[in-house]
């Protein structure tokens, strides 16, 4: 079976900058020599995480206003003692979403419902280069 591993980058405005990565992981797929299996995406960093989810303005803001409940940037982080960086919520709302995502794929053509998107989520405290690592396993 064969493992294809590939890359891509983009650019993020921070502060639960919520990216739809869609097309750009459809297009691996469609590049591989797999016709069936799963991609994962995996983003290397602790201040990012990816989902899928509705890809639309009032999703995108209902997401923004959980993650400010969930871990809002003016609590204290212990993560911020230390570092003085002033990103301790951002390494909490990552891990709260994880760093990757499985997608299973048929014919080329990956297997999301009609409304769901593959998204990213840059939850740092400054616009960046982020590089996502995918993983095409099947046959």
């Amino acid at each position: 079976m064969p493992i294809e591993t590939r890359s891509f980058t983009f650019s993020t405005q921070a502060d639960t900058d919520v990216v739809d990565i869609t097309d750009e992981v459809a297009e691996l797929v469609t590049q591989s020599a797999v016709n069936d299996g799963i991609i994962v995406v995996f983003v290397p960093g602790s201040t990012g995480g990816i989902t899928t989810l509705e890809h639309e303005p009032g999703m995108v803001q209902d997401i923004k206003d959980f993650f400010e409940r969930a871990a809002p940037k003016d609590h204290d982080y212990h993560h911020e003692e230390r570092w003085h960086d002033g990103n301790g919520h951002s390494h909490v709302r990552a891990s709260l979403v994880g760093p990757s995502v499985t997608i299973p794929f048929r014919d080329k053509r990956l297997m999301l419902g009609t409304w769901q998107q593959v998204v990213f989520l840059d939850f740092d405290v400054r616009p960046r280069e982020r590089e996502l690592i995918a993983q095409i396993i099947g046959e």
